[in-house]
């Protein structure tokens, strides 16, 4: 992995086709902002174009994420599944870092042309030769006002507005994302726990009415019993005389 130690807010960004790394900048080494782009790769939908915004502590994760509508030529349909992400101080806000995003998209697509690219057959790190690139945008864009400008103007050209880009904090997607087995998991297990509980409950149905059952019998016993005890006292038990006429 590309790094440097370059002060720009622009912590991290890579390009990436779906959860393939296909290059990738990093200007501190140590922030251990990277880890967050395997993360976040894997929860990208392309069925239909995404610009999102992730929040994670004191950073924002911006990504433009391709669908096959925006490349609909046969030949140009593996540029459906590429993602541009940077990590940037939350500081730096949301303009200029998809300004930035913009623009590694552009010069990404015009050195690596999709009608000749097949990015689902890359390896990672398959377009390595772009770090450099992306290491020197990180700088323009972060640090150098002609940089932001161009970062700005990009934005009022290609995105309408920002504020229609969505936001989520992180923690939220991840809780799901790395939990996501476990409630499988769970899941599963809630279903086998709820066939036996209706086993069980059946069976102790069928218990409860044997002894309704048996209890309904013993009191009919008892019931007799108490008749006949009540009727043969007043006969004269145990030869029943009074009743007999003996």
């Amino acid at each position: 992995m590309a790094s440097s130690s370059s002060s720009t807010p622009l912590l991290y960004s890579c390009i990436a086709y779906r959860t393939t790394i296909l290059t990738e900048h990093t200007t501190s080494a140590a922030s251990q902002t990277s880890s967050l782009a395997s993360l976040i790769l894997p929860k990208i939908d392309h069925r239909t174009p995404q610009k999102l915004t992730y929040t994670h502590n004191q950073n924002f994760i911006h990504y433009i994420a391709d669908s096959p509508s925006d490349h609909p030529a046969s030949s140009d349909a593996s540029a459906g599944g590429l993602t541009y992400l940077v990590i940037a101080s939350s500081s730096f806000g949301r303009r200029i870092p998809f300004g930035y995003l913009v623009e590694i998209k552009s010069q990404f697509l015009a050195r690596h042309a999709p009608s000749t690219t097949d990015f689902a057959a890359l390896p990672p790190y398959g377009c390595a030769d772009f770090n450099a690139k992306l290491k020197e945008l990180m700088v323009t864009f972060g640090t150098t006002e002609g940089g932001k400008q161009d970062a700005l103007g990009n934005v009022q050209r290609d995105i309408e507005s920002v504020r229609g880009i969505m936001t989520e904090n992180i923690e939220r997607v991840l809780e799901r994302g790395e939990r996501i087995d476990l409630l499988v998991d769970k899941t599963d297990r809630l279903g086998v726990g709820a066939h036996d509980f209706r086993v069980r409950s059946r069976g102790l149905k069928r218990q409860m009415w044997w002894k309704n059952v048996k209890l309904m019998v013993l009191l009919g016993v008892v019931v007799v019993f108490l008749v006949y005890l009540f009727v043969g006292f007043g006969c004269g038990l145990p030869a029943w005389s009074r009743c007999t006429g003996k």
